[in-house]
Order: C-alpha cells, then sequence, then structure tokens
C-alpha cells in the first residue's frame, strides 16, 4: 500500500505545479508521510484507517478542519507545522493534505514531560480559535468498533470486550454530546482541543519544537488531551484538571485503543500499544460507577 499512496502524492503533487523526482516516504502508520523531493513539501497520506475515516466526505471535512485550526493557529504565532496547500486532495482514490517540509533533529530524545508542560499554553492559545469544531470527534469510533470487534487470544479476551461493551454503554451517553457531558460536569470547562495525545505530536526540528498532527481537533474537556498517560503527564501539565473526568478520559482513550484491534495485521507495532493500555486498564475501576 505504500506504493499506492507515494505514487497519488507524487501525481497530485505534480498537478499542483511542484516538481517531483524522488518521492520518499518518510513514515507509515495510519497515514503514509511522504517527502516531494526535491520540493520542500510533505504529503500526509491516511492508509491504516477505520473504514469510516476513509469514506470520502467525512475525510475530507476532518482534513479541512484540521487545514484550517493549524493555518490559523500559525497566523496567531503558535508554533505548528505549516499546510503547504489550503485544502485536502482527492487522488486515485486517496485524500490527503499537504504540509511544508520540516527537518527533524534527529539528536532531540523525546521528552514528553516537557512535551505536556506546554499542553497548557496551547490550550490556552486554542481556546479562542474561532473555527466551528464538532463535539468529540476521537470517540465516535468507540461505539460502531465495539459492536463488530471480536476477541484475538494473547492481546484482546472474550471478557475484555464484555468489560469494554458495558463500561461503553455507561460512559457513551455522557461522553458523545456536549448536552450529556455538561448535565453531568456542569462545572468541567470544555474548549477547542488537539484531540489527539499533544505531547506525542510535539516534533523537534533544527528551528525549534512544532505542534502538528490537528487530525482530531474537536470540543471537549481539556482532560482528554491528557488521556491514558498517567498522573506523571497530568501533573506536568500544571494548570488545573478535574481527577473524575481524567479517570472517564482515561477510560475511554483504552476504548479507543480497544477498537484499532483489527488495524494489528497492517500495522503491527499499534498490538504493544494495545497491551499496554489494556494491561493498565484490567487494574481499573469498572466504569459501572462513573457518571
Amino acid at each position: 500500500m505504500p506504493d499506492a499512496a507515494v505514487q497519488a502524492a507524487a501525481t497530485a503533487a505534480r498537478f499542483l505545479g511542484l516538481t517531483v523526482t524522488d518521492p520518499t516516504v518518510l513514515y507509515e502508520a495510519f497515514s503514509t508521510v511522504v517527502h516531494l523531493k526535491p520540493s520542500p513539501v510533505v504529503a500526509r497520506v491516511p492508509m491504516n484507517l477505520p473504514s469510516s475515516l476513509q469514506e470520502p466526505k467525512p475525510a475530507v471535512r476532518r482534513q479541512q478542519r484540521e487545514i484550517d485550526a493549524m493555518t490559523w493557529l500559525a497566523e496567531q504565532g503558535v508554533p505548528v507545522v505549516q499546510p503547504a496547500h489550503p485544502v485536502p486532495v482527492e487522488q486515485d482514490g486517496l485524500c490527503m493534505t499537504f504540509w511544508k517540509y520540516v527537518d527533524v533533529d534527529q539528536a532531540v530524545e523525546p521528552d514528553y514531560l516537557g512535551a505536556t508542560a506546554r499542553v497548557a499554553d496551547l490550550h490556552t492559545r486554542l481556546a479562542s480559535y474561532p473555527g466551528e469544531l464538532p463535539w468529540m470527534t476521537p470517540l465516535r469510533l468507540i461505539g460502531p468498533g465495539l459492536t463488530t470487534a471480536e476477541p484475538v487470544p494473547g492481546l484482546l479476551e472474550q471478557e475484555d470486550l464484555e468489560r469494554a461493551r458495558a463500561e461503553w454503554k455507561v460512559l457513551e451517553p455522557i461522553l458523545t454530546s456536549r448536552s450529556g457531558f455538561e448535565a453531568a460536569f456542569p462545572s468541567v470547562a470544555v474548549q477547542p482541543i488537539h484531540g489527539d495525545a499533544p505531547s506525542w505530536n510535539l516534533i523537534n526540528t533544527v528551528d525549534g519544537p512544532l505542534w502538528a498532527d490537528f487530525e482530531d481537533v474537536c470540543i471537549g474537556p481539556r482532560e482528554w488531551d491528557l488521556a491514558g498517560f498517567g498522573p506523571d503527564l497530568c501533573r506536568a501539565y500544571g494548570a488545573s484538571l478535574d481527577p473524575e473526568v481524567q479517570q472517564l478520559m482515561d477510560l475511554a482513550r483504552v476504548l479507543q485503543v480497544i477498537v484499532c484491534t483489527p488495524l494489528v495485521p497492517q500495522f503491527p507495532d499499534l498490538a504493544d500499544g494495545i497491551r499496554m493500555f489494556t494491561a493498565q486498564w484490567r487494574d481499573m475501576p469498572f466504569a459501572a460507577g462513573q457518571g
């Protein structure tokens, strides 16, 4: 599949007037990221995603929200990877986005505590974002994903699935609508958030750190951006967080990870993350006492 992504990205880039002679895959996971050499532009082509995220119209809306948010953040002086084209592009059945190439500083080790400390400022800047955003889009895949999920011995057991479905039955009315969340937590602020673990999406470049991957930008509680990574990162955030909401977000993150299990054949490294999250989750209180 990376060959298809590379070919589509190169073809689309040439239609946009870019010179592309040596397209090179930089990274491959949920998306294939292609440096369109010699042009200083990168294409991100979603490939290994749940089928509902690959339907053309929703995919385009999701990508446009990301481009719009990151364009606005760049205009406010927030250090982000900047779009190289203002709209998503469809080519050979694939919908992709284009970004300015950044030179990653390979000598810098990831510092997730330090990155999390920066998330509080990112939230402050995002709070005034004027664009229209949906409510907690990352959670929309959980219900359908759990309905169709099947056990995978040694990775996701039948009892895990039964617990996950029971927990989601409790969490769904609270977490999948703004009105449901605000009824349960009237004093907890909601606002535009990154949506996808921003402390893991801070790229260390030779010109300094840049925020990236706002594909799940949405409205939600700040706690979602810290979900699943433990109390040390929550303390590093430095601003007040609601402990009950954080617990719910941590549970929701596990369920979000669980529904990615069918992607393991295409993305084998995902199995380690699933094992890590489910091992922690099995020691968590059952969500029937929440809400």
